[in-house]
């Protein structure tokens, strides 16, 4: 780092940052733990990183106490409670009020395509003719230290139209102008950035990612005559997103920005959240535009909710549809609220890419993107997301249809909590086993190389599917759950399906692959994961340490 006499400035020449920053200018408590290449001079430097240090400083205790709060949640889950909604906060669901209207930029958000933060990828899906691209520093992206600043450097070049790559092979990309608007996701509240410590702590790691985009690059994003559009992830109350209203109020006054500078979109990826949707508008109502159904997560977050509960079992992970009836209650409840609100409403991902080998399975693959679009263009959604820069055309004529009449703005009664809780029927199988095996360690193998977004089986994956299948082979084999035809998910049939799963990957990907890829490292991870006592909240928190390029220097497995 600079020395701590070094001048504070602003971008774009805003003059001294020293008094708003004043409570982070311990220099010494300020440390970075990993290397920082020079072209990342304009995005880390110490006025940056001490901006950092002062979200930190001013918020952190309240992330802390928040995470506290989510533990007491799940004990009284544990214990036999199920989630509801809050009486408490009736009158915010039952009265009326509006969230504020978007930006003329972001009226249309018919197609929206999200990806990692990689140069090349990232251009691609600027250029790929969606109204909007979500530069995600979450589940599409495995946080080694490298990755994670070649990230923040996309993003500055990105806002500035100088964004270009060239590939190894010679191939030349660079950014066209107009391209999709961007928006960025931020890691969510339980996550640390350890390579960047504030008084002997990591830093929260979504300070951190939302700290550096915005200290770089919100006064040149205002000259532009556009605003700094977030995605914010994991959220799990009302409380949770007013720290986010405040984080985004501190940054804007830090920077002189006028107040609502900053917009979001709220993901609705957490069963808790789904009962929570009215009070996340409302107290983030001057800067919220909407809300999106992070579907996979929102499986997951079934799952380790309820996991104690033995009548809450969901059978096989691929019968767990849009079609499954707590999901389309979901669905159906999001489009409600925001239309209710005035707020967007903006449907899930469609995993499914282009298969350009084989035109059948090609057709086969389009055709479930289209019945998924279609599906949710019945609900009402005002856009949708896709993975792949080939489907933009696809769901551009789905959602150039017209759509159904908008909900009544008027607000109504709290649905039955049960809806959002209803098990489709069926028992697990060992098949399902052999499935969620299979799929977790392909794609733990791809994340521990640093590739958080990963086409498996012409399925782009992210962390939210490897999420699923080690919290359902948890819960079946900890609960020794009886599978279709008699047998129970025990430990031992666990370990026996990972044996002979280990041998159907080997010979799917062929020896070239196994030997230079980490499916060992892939299966001691997951194995651990499914043998501990306790479900791990986050299969990040495990894995972090062991990701290549962690600051921390830590190989895999240590």
């Amino acid at each position: 780092m600079p020395s701590p006499a070094a001048e504070l400035r602003a971008p774009h020449g805003r003059p001294d940052l020293r008094e708003a920053l004043n409570p982070a200018l311990r220099a010494e408590t300020l440390e970075l733990h990993g290397s920082v290449p020079a072209s990342l001079g304009p995005v880390v430097n110490e006025a940056s990183l001490r901006f950092v240090a002062a979200l930190t400083e001013r918020f952190e205790s309240r992330r802390n106490a928040l995470l506290e709060a989510r533990e007491e949640y799940q004990v009284s889950m544990d214990g036999g409670a199920l989630p509801s909604f809050d009486p408490s906060t009736r009158s915010v669901r039952s009265s009326s009020w509006r969230v504020a209207p978007p930006p003329k930029e972001l009226l249309d958000r018919r197609i929206e395509i999200t990806g990692p933060t990689d140069r090349k990828m990232m251009i691609n899906a600027l250029n790929s003719g969606a109204q909007v691209y979500m530069a995600d520093f979450e589940d599409a992206h495995a946080p080694a230290w490298k990755l994670t600043l070649e990230g923040q450097r996309n993003l500055y070049d990105a806002v500035r139209g100088s964004l270009e790559f060239r590939s190894p092979e010679g191939r030349s990309y660079a950014l066209r102008s107009p391209h999709a608007v961007l928006m960025v996701r931020p890691r969510g509240w339980h996550l640390d950035e350890e390579g960047l410590t504030f008084g002997g702590e990591a830093v929260p790691a979504s300070l951190f990612d939302f700290g550096l985009y915005f200290f770089a690059s919100a006064q040149a994003l205002k000259a532009a005559g556009s605003g700094v559009y977030l995605y914010l992830p994991k959220l799990q109350s009302g409380a949770e997103a007013a720290l986010w209203n405040d984080v985004l109020g501190f940054a804007e006054e830090t920077l002189g920005l006028p107040s609502g500078s900053v917009r979001c979109t709220v993901l609705i990826e957490t069963l808790p959240a789904l009962y929570q949707m009215h009070e996340i508008l409302y107290v983030l109502r001057e800067r919220v535009l909407g809300l999106n159904l992070g579907r996979w997560d929102l499986l997951f977050s079934f799952i380790k909710t309820l996991r104690a509960h033995r009548d809450r079992v969901l059978p096989d992970r691929s019968v767990l549809t849009m079609d499954t009836p707590f999901m389309l209650e979901a669905s159906r409840y999001l489009v409600r609220t925001c239309h209710e609100r005035g707020a967007q409403a903006v449907g899930g991902m469609a995993a499914d890419i282009p298969v350009r080998d084989d035109v059948e399975l090609n057709g086969e693959a389009i055709a479930r993107v289209v019945h998924d679009k279609e599906r949710e263009l019945s609900h009402g959604y005002d856009g949708t997301w896709i993975a792949h820069p080939g489907l933009v055309p696809v769901v551009r004529r789905v959602f150039e249809a017209p759509r159904p009449a908008p909900v009544p703005s008027e607000p109504g009664p709290d649905p039955d909590p049960r809806a959002f809780l209803q098990v489709p029927p069926g028992r697990p199988t060992v098949a399902g086993m052999r499935a969620d095996v299979n799929a977790a360690v392909q794609y733990l193998e791809s994340w521990l190389r640093a590739v958080g977004a990963a086409a498996i089986r012409y399925r782009m994956e992210d962390t939210a599917t490897a999420e699923i299948c080690r919290a359902q082979l948890w819960q079946w084999v900890h609960l020794e759950v009886p599978l279709e035809g008699g047998t129970a998910a025990t430990p031992g049939l666990f370990h026996r399906v990972v044996e002979e799963e280990m041998g159907a990957i080997r010979r799917e990907v062929g020896e070239e692959r196994w030997a230079r890829g980490e499916y060992g490292g892939a299966r001691k991870l997951l194995e651990e994961m499914v043998d501990g006592a306790e479900l791990e909240e986050f299969l990040t928190l495990r894995a972090g340490p062991w990701l290549d390029g962690s600051p921390l220097g830590l190989g895999h497995g240590t």
